[in-house]
């Protein structure tokens, strides 16, 4: 088998790189043997050459081998498995034929979102994503309804088989996303009922960013005669970027966003979300501050979402959001502006949105919103990009009314060579009459200040202080998480103000189950990944207590997050979680977890019996 060290992009998707990529020479999708309505889906994106995975893996899935593929998320591993699987698919059968495994609710969202764009020209064929944090009920009519795959997360896929609304017996194809983080939360026995509840014959594809001897034991066991596939991460320097970032607090994304485009001299802007929902809440959110937006997600059909992108083309439209599936192929020059409203989870999905910026010889801006739990992020970024992010301030109201007024008076003199200002110079002359007190250099600058939108001081909107107000608070606060972990108020979260307890990692949370309730640390971090959308490398140490058990989380909880995992089941009990305002009586009786991604936990024999020393406990194999 030809060894694979890189991976290509497609030509549309591919931003300036400092070291050249490693393609199989002369290969293109028409190449791979897709059938034709699959061809169709990859050209609307704009895909023209297939990064290295899809080259490999596509044909040998294609073929009916199982593959087990090492590959990053930003390596188009997606397409590189939802392509076959699409493929081996019988529209007209309507029960469920393919199965998608992946760790976390955000990633099973984004899987089923570019599944469906796949499968846009395949009539009757039903994708439906299955996670913990949403309503059951949808999900059970959906699958009532004959979809015929369905992406999900191992907890909430095994809560559907039990109560019989999947059934897996007509399953041909399954997949493993993410197969190393699925071991890191916890879910090796989820992963082996679903194994069992599936039939002998099917195929497997298992994706892993590393290839530990757990997920080697998984292959060796599920799979059979795999083909191997490897890319390597991408090591990227992009040129041409000017890339800046501002700490904001999740609730104040969106004025915060309002006040950066307002300022912005780009043509155009394209600002990037994780989930379609968020898509139609942030352009919604901006079309009602007056910005000529537009977004587009999953949902949208392509003859509307072509003439969206025309229209941002054109000019008709300053300002996409879009997800990241939804931006694939997208090739705007006027595009001067990148926004992470959400920051990405990946680095290398970083480099691919800032990428649709600075083309064609032209420069670009990217800022990322990052919450001030979100720092490490950054630095993953700027490890990858090898180029420091500068911080920017969010202009205040005051920066925004300059910018406006400055763009007027620019104005003014192409305006008066224009001509036919009579009308405006007799109203003027008879408001001077009526008024004699006052000044013409005043009625010049009300005329001004009303023709930007500023009504004065007593008029400005509630939210501008608020946002001043929680920006100013965030930025002192992350700056203080960095330089050391002495306690910080927590910026923005829906939990007790004040007392929060942080630790270098993050901050320190109280979920109400312990050792008396027979909470167990897969199951504590599994609630917390699926309701949460968290990964394996946000939590850090867990402290199980009889009663309670502490969870260090480096990433900040927005409010629905912190609701939904509060309601969140572990053995029979919600979870109820909150911030630890440190001890007051001393905490006593503890099981050490260590740090969740480690895959090692550290229990006593008993509640309560530290005397009697630790003993080791380690999830099921993988």
């Amino acid at each position: 088998m030809t060894a694979v060290h890189e991976t290509v992009l497609p030509a549309t998707d591919a931003p300036s790189t400092e070291a050249a990529v490693v393609e199989a020479p002369g290969v293109v999708f028409a190449d791979l043997g897709l059938p034709a309505a699959l061809e169709r889906a990859v050209a609307d994106l704009g895909f023209t050459v297939p990064s290295a995975i899809q080259a490999e893996a596509i044909p040998a899935l294609l073929s009916g081998r199982d593959i087990t593929g090492v590959a990053q998320t930003g390596t188009g591993k997606t397409a590189a498995f939802g392509l076959p699987l699409l493929a081996a698919l019988r529209p007209d059968v309507h029960q469920v034929q393919a199965l998608v495994l992946t760790p976390t609710r955000e990633l099973a969202m984004q899987v089923a979102e570019a599944i469906e764009t796949f499968a846009k020209h395949l009539p009757g064929v039903e994708v439906v994503a299955v996670y913990g944090g949403s309503p059951f009920l949808p999900q059970q009519r959906a699958l009532a309804r004959g979809a015929q795959i369905v992406v999900g997360t191992p907890g909430r896929v095994i809560d559907h088989l039990e109560r019989r609304t999947l059934r897996l017996d007509d399953i041909n194809f399954l997949v493993l996303d993410e197969a190393d983080e699925m071991l890191r939360m916890g879910f090796a026995e989820d992963v082996e009922k679903i194994f069992g509840a599936a039939p002998v014959e099917r195929q497997v594809a298992l994706f892993s960013a590393t290839m530990p001897p757990a997920i080697r034991r998984v292959a060796s066991q599920h799979l059979r005669n795999p083909v191997e596939v490897a890319t390597s991460r991408q090591s990227s320097t992009v040129t041409g970027v000017k890339q800046t970032y501002a700490v904001v607090p999740y609730r104040h994304k969106a004025g915060a966003l309002a006040r950066v485009l307002a300022v912005s001299d780009a043509d155009a802007a394209i600002v990037f979300v994780r989930t379609r929902g968020a898509a139609e809440e942030v352009g919604s959110a901006l079309i009602e501050r007056g910005i000529s937006a537009a977004y587009i997600s999953g949902d949208v059909a392509q003859g509307e979402r072509e003439k969206i992108v025309d229209r941002l083309r054109t000019g008709a439209v300053d300002v996409l959001v879009a997800t990241d599936v939804a931006a694939r192929g997208l090739d705007v020059e006027r595009i001067g502006l990148v926004v992470n409203f959400d920051a990405p989870s990946e680095p290398e999905t970083y480099v691919h949105r800032i990428g649709r910026t600075g083309r064609a010889g032209r420069t670009g801006e990217a800022l990322t919103f990052v919450t001030p739990a979100e720092q490490h992020r950054l630095r993953q970024i700027e490890r990858t990009t090898r180029t420091p992010l500068e911080e920017m301030r969010i202009p205040s109201p005051a920066d925004v009314s300059a910018h406006r007024i400055q763009k007027l008076l620019g104005k003014v003199p192409a305006r008066v060579g224009a001509g036919r200002l009579e009308l405006y110079r007799e109203a003027v002359a008879v408001t001077l009459a009526q008024q004699p007190d006052l000044d013409i250099e005043d009625l010049v600058a009300a005329v001004a200040a009303l023709a930007v939108g500023d009504e004065g001081p007593g008029a400005r909107p509630s939210e501008g202080d608020d946002l001043d107000d929680a920006l100013n608070r965030a930025r002192v606060g992350a700056k203080r998480a960095e330089r050391s972990d002495r306690p910080d108020r927590p910026e923005n979260r829906n939990g007790p103000r004040g007392g929060a307890r942080r630790t270098e990692n993050g901050t320190m949370y109280r979920v109400a189950v312990g050792h008396k309730d027979g909470a167990q640390p897969g199951a504590i971090v599994g609630a917390l990944t699926n309701e949460g959308g968290l990964t394996g490398k946000d939590l850090g140490k867990i402290d199980i207590f009889p009663s309670f058990s502490l969870v260090e989380i480096a990433t900040e909880l927005t409010p629905e997050a912190f609701d939904r995992i509060g309601r969140a089941r572990v053995a029979g009990r919600p979870l109820r979680i909150r911030l630890d305002e440190g001890p007051g009586p001393r905490h006593t009786g503890a099981s050490r977890v260590g740090h969740a991604t480690t895959g090692v936990h550290r229990e006593h024999r008993s509640p309560g019996a530290a005397d009697r020393g630790p003993r080791q406990h380690r999830p099921a194999a993988y």
